[in-house]
């Protein structure tokens, strides 16, 4: 499938203008190096786009390639019922070589979100949000990580800024 399932929703992460003429989505795992690569690109693509960009990050854990992805992609969780998540996205993926449970403790400490939260997360209190990004990534036919979407189509272009920018220039309908 190349088309995004569903279409974001209030429930989705937003970074960005609610009203912007594009939305990127990203299907992450904090510990895939290539969404590691992915999230430098999306920073410059976002400074270059401002208010005409509306980014959405949806989890999407390979658990079978990484060791750390579900506790990470938990801390993610439990930073967003602290109203933190963008935080703990950028550190998660700024630390992406230390995810392991007592890094992901101090980054907890750093970020303030209290530790028996974090536990809590550890404990499967926030999983049902992650199946729902998760499936929600297999309906839309991802199989890997990082997948783009932009204004709900798959994004199949190279993983670069200036390849992605182009595509979102496009969408934006400014080239």
């Amino acid at each position: 499938m190349s088309h995004l399932s569903p279409p974001v929703e209030a429930i989705d992460r937003t970074q960005g203008n609610a009203y912007a003429p594009v939305t990127l989505v990203e299907y992450g795992d904090f510990q895939c190096p290539y969404c590691g690569s992915m999230y430098g690109v999306i920073k410059a693509v976002q400074k270059s786009m401002q208010a005409d960009l509306r980014f959405v990050f949806r989890q999407f854990p390979l658990t079978n390639l990484h060791a750390h992805a579900l506790h990470a992609a938990e801390f993610a969780e439990a930073a967003d019922s602290e109203g933190k998540f963008w935080e703990a996205h950028d550190t998660l993926f700024e630390n992406q070589t230390a995810l392991d449970d007592s890094a992901l403790a101090q980054y907890a400490s750093q970020i303030a979100i209290p530790l028996q939260r974090v536990r809590a997360a550890f404990n499967g209190d926030d999983d049902e949000r992650i199946k729902r990004d998760f499936n929600s990534g297999l309906e839309s036919g991802v199989q890997g990580t990082p997948t783009l979407f932009i204004n709900g189509r798959r994004y199949e272009g190279e993983h670069d800024a200036e390849n992605l920018l182009a595509a979102l220039l496009v969408a934006a309908r400014r080239v």
